[in-house]
């Protein structure tokens, strides 16, 4: 069931549910949110700092993805109106870079919700650009006590 009624668009609220603030900031929408999945999306500015010869580098999409789990969490606890934790990438397993996106693409980032218990989550992402899955990884994420 999503639990979002329209997606969301407002970069000041996205700001607000993730700790990375500009320009290190590689998510500008949140198209689904559920308890256990979320999609995000991202579109390449020009001139980020992950850009080298008009290309979106490998860092950039592994940091999308971590940070499409912290806006799952974040939209969790803006949910529950309480201000969003700080996390951690814990670990990255089996990631899979299988084409770099250009600058001004648009990526969409599903990340499914595998085990969250005690402030450790779980979870398997995938990143799609124009239909095709273009990066893939299971990465482990831990709250900042």
């Amino acid at each position: 069931m999503n639990l979002l009624e329209q997606k969301i668009t407002d970069r000041n609220l996205l700001e607000n549910l993730i700790p990375q603030k500009p320009p290190f900031v590689m998510v500008d929408k949140l198209l689904y949110y559920s308890e256990t999945k979320i999609t995000s999306g991202f579109t390449i500015p020009t001139s980020h700092l992950f850009i080298l010869n008009q290309m979106f580098r490998e860092p950039g999409l592994i940091e999308n993805m971590a940070q499409t789990v912290a806006l799952h969490t974040g939209y969790k606890y803006y949910l529950s109106k309480k201000p969003a934790p700080v996390g951690y990438i814990g670990a990255i397993k089996k990631a899979e870079v299988i084409q770099l996106p250009k600058a001004g693409d648009e990526l969409q980032t599903t990340v499914e919700i595998l085990h969250d218990i005690m402030g450790i989550t779980l979870v398997a992402a995938k990143v799609e650009c124009n239909g095709n899955v273009i990066a893939q990884s299971q990465m482990k994420t831990a709250l900042a006590e």
